[in-house]
């Protein structure tokens, strides 16, 4: 049996649809493992930012009381905040995708 040219063509285009979906989920479930265990530290920074623990401490920077060699870009006005929406539209994204 002589094999088709379109044949070849359609096995080679699904071979490599193969490979990157495969890639994809394989990408796609270590993302969603490290966001698993980040959702604590999520908790903690969204936690951080209602409390009122944030202003005390942006405060305190600006005051000159935190050491300039401490890393504090947390206390960026607009990193937390930032992140913290990045995070609502991710999920907002998840639920597109998802259909959820």
């Amino acid at each position: 049996m002589e094999m088709n040219v379109f044949i070849l063509q359609r096995i080679a285009a699904m071979e490599a649809a193969f490979d990157r979906t495969a890639e994809a989920v394989k990408a796609l479930e270590s993302a969603l493992d490290a966001y698993e265990t980040a959702q604590v530290d999520i908790d903690r920074l969204t936690d951080y930012l209602d409390s009122g623990a944030w202003r005390e401490d942006f405060e305190a920077d600006e005051a000159g009381l935190v050491p300039v060699e401490l890393k504090r870009g947390v206390l960026s006005e607009d990193a937390l905040y930032n992140l913290l929406g990045d995070i609502v539209s991710l999920h907002e994204q998840v639920q597109e995708v998802f259909g959820e």
